[in-house]
């Protein structure tokens, strides 16, 4: 469950909220009753209702980058955004844009390619550029040599790249919130955990070894 509380259809006064959630969820409470289309809880939304106008805010950044006058084309952007889910540990922004991209045209062969995509051969020359330059962005925090940027440069227009950088860097947001909040397909314990010793072990014993 999400680690915040969720607002009930009941509860919900805002214009933007109940918008929404007549869109996702039909005349269902999606407390009571969650799920939308893609599958997910929806407690992304319900989460966000707890303040209207950062509901609002992120909304805008979705109509943003869907909007008609963006310049970088829908397949670049998609690349990024599953590599940002996938480099973030985000399995819901992973997730969802691996959907998002087969609807952009990405072929279901470079959408598995994605994850070890540095070792694979079905990328051309500026998918490269453009998950390089992602990889720079979300592991890196923005620290990005100059031949990654080069090679960039040798597909992407000046303005595609401030898309295609400001975009990027608003799923880095997407992916931490998510995690943090434990919202959809991030609501999952944390893998790295102690396991715990045989029975009989005594503290110190075979630690030289251990290391």
């Amino acid at each position: 469950m999400p680690r915040l509380r969720e607002v009930p259809k009941s509860e919900a006064v805002d214009e933007t909220v109940l918008d929404y959630y007549k869109l996702l969820f039909g005349d269902r409470d999606p407390v009571a009753e969650p799920g939308t289309p893609t599958g997910t809880r929806g407690d992304w939304w319900t989460v966000y209702a707890l303040v209207p106008d950062v509901m609002r805010h992120a909304i805008g950044g979705f109509q943003l980058y869907q909007s008609p006058d963006r310049l970088l084309p829908e397949r670049w952007r998609e690349l990024a955004q599953t590599r940002t889910g996938w480099l973030a540990g985000s399995q819901f922004v992973f997730s969802q844009h691996c959907k998002a991209g087969r609807a952009a045209g990405i072929s279901e062969e470079k959408i598995r390619a994605i994850p070890a995509w540095s070792v694979s051969d079905v990328f051309d020359e500026a998918e490269r550029a453009v998950l390089a330059y992602t990889d720079c962005l979300v592991t890196n925090l923005g620290r990005v040599p100059d031949d990654v940027f080069d090679a960039l440069q040798k597909s992407l227009s000046d303005e595609q790249i401030l898309e295609l950088t400001y975009i990027t860097s608003m799923y880095i947001m997407h992916a931490v919130i998510t995690k943090a909040l434990r919202l959809e397909f991030d609501d999952r314990d944390d893998p790295v955990v102690e396991i715990a010793a045989p029975e009989g072990y005594e503290a110190g014993e075979g630690l030289r070894i251990a290391r």
